[in-house]
């Protein structure tokens, strides 16, 4: 079916994203989507300016972002729908997180001058980023210097059949536990961050269980139950039918509320178009919004 809502969009305030928060509620209007969430990585930045426009436009944008968190040593991303943008505990864990993950790039910035590539830290980060360079964006600079085409380590990433997913292949190649590049993660775990959620009211979501990195399991999705998680994102780019499908069964199974979203981001991610994703329902909306955590007075 035909998507009516998209609860994970990124736009550029993430700094692998492409569109402004302007350009994304345009084309959710021009799509005719009922609602839409920009779910930036790490960074709140598109507020309140995202939620103005909205307004204006009369699109119905749910505000949220995607956290990074860890469980068991594995990168789990926590969307945050219906959150409140302006409270100190959530602007706490995205400090934290940012900090966290500008350190984890500088390091992958090192490891990679150490394997004698042409890099520099300078060309990675600037300090009024708003959200610190994830590992495809660090492969998205190398890969667009010149001298990049002239060393045989990189040939493979500008034949044609790889350019599209160029980036990735590459953070594949080197950025993954056990390659030349990899750092270890030194970021919140989900475990501790889910108890906090109630303090700015938002809806939990784990995105793309399905993804290669996450891969999560009933057992773990029982024990972020436990924990507080409403929702799974159930329909995803990152999801063949089988996953797709799977995931559903533990959402009916585990009562959370099954959700929809593209991960649209733009250029890094051209196989993945602006309202791709398919079985968005407005019911969805309306069961998070019911399911919001909320602290105890």
């Amino acid at each position: 079916m035909p998507g009516e809502v998209d609860l994970h969009i990124h736009s550029n305030r993430s700094s692998d994203g492409d569109l402004s928060p302007a350009e994304i509620i345009g084309l959710a209007k021009k799509h005719g989507l009922k609602a839409i969430a920009i779910a930036d990585h790490d960074t709140v930045a598109a507020y309140p300016e995202a939620v103005e426009i909205a307004a204006k436009e009369g699109v119905e944008l749910i505000p949220s972002l995607e956290l990074t968190t860890l469980l068991d040593g594995r990168e789990f991303h926590l969307l945050l729908p219906f959150m409140d943008w302006t409270n100190d505990t959530l602007l706490k864990l995205t400090r934290q997180v940012h900090l966290a993950r500008v350190a984890e790039a500088r390091e992958r910035v090192e490891r990679l001058q150490a394997l004698g590539f042409d890099l520099t830290w300078e060309e990675v980060f600037r300090p009024e980023m708003s959200n610190p360079p994830l590992g495809v964006v660090i492969a998205q600079i190398l890969l667009r210097k010149n001298s990049s085409r002239r060393d045989p380590r990189l040939t493979k990433y500008f034949e044609a059949w790889n350019l599209m997913r160029a980036p990735y292949i590459f953070y594949e190649d080197f950025f993954r536990e056990g390659k030349p590049a990899y750092v270890p993660k030194k970021i919140a775990s989900i475990l501790d961050v889910l108890p906090q959620v109630a303090d700015f009211a938002a809806a939990p979501v784990l995105a793309h269980p399905g993804a290669d990195f996450e891969l999560a399991s009933l057992e773990d999705l029982s024990r972020l139950k436990e924990h507080g998680l409403v929702g799974l994102e159930v329909f995803s780019t990152y999801h063949d039918e089988e996953q797709t499908a799977y995931y559903l069964h533990l959402a009916r199974q585990l009562d959370l509320i099954p959700t929809a979203g593209s991960d649209f981001h733009g250029r890094i991610k051209p196989q993945v178009a602006f309202g791709q994703v398919q079985n968005g329902s407005y019911w969805m909306v309306e069961a998070l919004k019911e399911r919001r955590l909320k602290k105890k007075r």
